[in-house]
């Protein structure tokens, strides 16, 4: 879990970001592999990674500038 510093978590609103996203935003900018790649790594389709990459960067960019909590949930 990420937070602003400085605000007690039970004053925050809470974004969840789900392991799978995080893990195609790791592959696809961190380690830059193509989505292709990453898809490959992760054994789903490149359509399915930028589905993820597109939804986890959406999360984070909106925890990031609205000073949520930024959750992020393991795979299940």
């Amino acid at each position: 879990m990420f937070k602003p510093a400085g605000t007690p978590l039970a004053k925050l609103q809470m974004v969840e970001l789900a392991a799978d996203e995080l893990e195609a935003i790791s592959l696809c900018d961190r380690d830059a592999m193509t989505q292709a790649q990453a898809g490959e790594q992760m054994g789903i389709s490149r359509g399915t990674i930028q589905r993820l990459v597109t939804s986890g960067r959406k999360k984070i960019v909106d925890a990031l500038l609205s000073g949520h909590a930024l959750v992020i949930k393991p795979h299940e």
